[in-house]
């Protein structure tokens, strides 16, 4: 009687050698610790004796990028539906073939406070990128710093009847009065003084956890003055011409009253933050791993970074390991059809994970 041979387990590529384990790993290495390919080549040899190859490292990479694609494309649908983001770029060079060197993309960074982080990739920092990455049915509002590319994109959209609101950063205003304390140290630390006292109160309302509506009236009560101050001698200072308007004080008061509007913005929305941090924060790990790896290897490796860095990110998020998440889900994914794949998103795969805990409990 002939033996019976089992089916060989779906695999994300025939033939492939890697095990969902072994990708899971490169993955992490590279976007979480921010290790490059060619390192981890290194470390297989010098360590176990095992010869993996960067190229293929690349390839393997690539493959997971496309099966992860869809995930990616379901946070950011989960992203946009919150009607409240918050946006930056960092600037990410890449290998541009013909050019004989590296031309600068950016990667695009869109968080929802308390919810998920999208990371987009664009070859441009122009408005045009703007069109490409928020859908026209969006119409919240979009937490900025005052680069004109937004207020060109809300324009449009304006025009194109679908507005949607931008709201300011006063980290970034805060930014051009701390840069100004030499020139000016009185005026300067006296507008610094004021913008700390509105941050204060957000760390008092974060720490009371008080509902939208007790939140919106704390900021009227407690912050409405204090912008009042900051607007009045701002304007009153230029129109005096007290600072020459090239001077970093004559910027730093420049900015404040153009952007005053949306700086302003929070007062009116409980649920918007005062600035622009959390995204910030998202943005950072980054610039460890462009340190070390320096650039892309070219646009399209661009697309499959975001695709990773957002993964990542999102696992940060819901306080899951990153390898456990990508061992099960590249593990899975070859069995499972387009209408699953919300399912196992981190927000929704960490849910799952806790429910045996709270079962037994």
């Amino acid at each position: 009687m002939a033996p019976i041979i089992a089916a060989l387990p779906e695999t994300l590529q025939e033939r492939c050698v890697a095990a969902p384990g072994l990708l899971a790993q490169i993955i992490v290495a590279k976007y979480g610790h921010h290790l490059p390919l060619y390192r981890q080549e290194q470390i297989y040899w010098s360590e176990a004796k095992v010869w993996l190859p960067r190229a293929s490292q690349a390839r393997w990479m690539a493959l997971c990028s496309q099966w992860l694609e869809p995930i990616h494309e379901a946070i950011k649908a989960e992203v946009f539906a919150s009607g409240y983001i918050q946006i930056d770029e960092t600037p990410v060079r890449y290998l541009k073939p013909g050019a004989g060197r590296c031309a600068q993309g950016y990667l695009w960074v869109l968080n929802h406070p308390g919810g998920e982080v999208f990371f987009d990739w664009q070859t441009s920092r122009g408005a045009e990128c703007l069109d490409r990455l928020i859908p026209p049915e969006f119409s919240g509002t979009i937490q900025c710093d005052g680069y004109s590319a937004y207020d060109a994109f809300a324009r449009r959209r304006l025009q194109a009847n679908q507005p949607l609101t931008l709201a300011g950063c006063w980290a970034h205003a805060r930014r051009g009065f701390f840069e100004a304390k030499e020139q000016a140290p009185i005026q300067a630390l006296w507008i610094l003084r004021q913008i700390q006292q509105l941050y204060e109160v957000e760390a008092e309302l974060r720490e009371r956890k008080l509902s939208p509506s007790l939140r919106l009236a704390y900021r009227l009560n407690r912050s409405q003055p204090v912008l009042g101050r900051l607007y009045r001698i701002c304007l009153y200072w230029q129109r005096k011409r007290r600072f020459l308007p090239q001077s970093a004080m004559g910027k730093a008061i420049h900015y404040l009253i153009k952007h005053w509007l949306g700086l302003c913005r929070y007062l009116d929305e409980p649920k918007l933050e005062i600035d622009n941090n959390l995204v910030e924060n998202t943005i950072r790990p980054t610039a460890v791993g462009k340190k070390n790896w320096l650039f892309f290897g070219d646009a399209e490796a661009g697309k499959n970074s975001a695709i990773f860095y957002t993964l990542i990110a999102s696992c940060q998020r819901n306080r899951i390991d990153p390898y456990t998440y990508f061992r099960d889900v590249l593990t899975r994914l070859p069995y499972m059809t387009n209408w699953q794949i919300k399912d196992v998103t981190p927000h929704a795969w960490a849910a799952v994970q806790r429910e045996p805990a709270s079962a037994a409990a």
